[in-house]
């Protein structure tokens, strides 16, 4: 298994409340990130890169278990 997947069926395993959490300090990270590189405090700018991929993970899954949870509903 890659590294990648590993992430994702970490985040998986994650619930609602605690992938909602995750989502909103990747934002809160990216933001601080972003500020500080604007500000030259930070010169490593692929840390942003990294964050953005898993702001992207996250909402990826969230959007998974919402689709599921329709087709669940429609089924029913």
């Amino acid at each position: 298994m890659t590294r990648v997947n590993r992430k994702a069926d970490e985040i998986r395993h994650l619930s609602d409340g605690d992938l909602a959490k995750e989502l909103e300090g990747a934002h809160r990270r990216l933001f601080s990130l972003r500020l500080r590189w604007m500000t030259r405090q930070e010169s490593n700018y692929r840390l942003i890169k990294q964050v953005k991929r898993r702001i992207a993970r996250l909402k990826t899954i969230e959007t998974e278990r919402q689709l599921a949870a329709g087709a669940a509903a429609e089924k029913e």
